[in-house]
């Protein structure tokens, strides 16, 4: 499945353009690499973003089939570790 699609459909991200545009800015690492919208996951791929004032680390257990109810996204990856991150101001 395309990255930008599993960002959202995970509730990862609140729209797929969101998460298509962290991907243009180089904010989505897929494997330690910049990652592109495009770039397909697979099951045991490391996702690392950084979105919404913290950087997110999650494993990826499965790949969802169709639309993931919110309340059940968390059973398709593992959340490896959530940083904030330093403010700008």
């Amino acid at each position: 499945m395309r990255l930008d699609l599993l960002l959202n459909k995970l509730c990862l991200t609140k729209t797929r353009s969101i998460a298509k545009n962290a991907c243009d800015k180089n904010l989505v690492f897929l494997g330690g690499k910049p990652a592109k919208a495009s770039a397909l996951v697979k099951a045991g791929d490391i996702i690392i973003f950084r979105l919404y004032g913290a950087e997110h680390e999650i494993k990826i257990t499965s790949i969802p089939t169709g639309n993931v109810a919110k309340k059940d996204s968390t059973q398709y990856y593992e959340m490896l570790r959530r940083d904030e991150l330093p403010s700008s101001t």
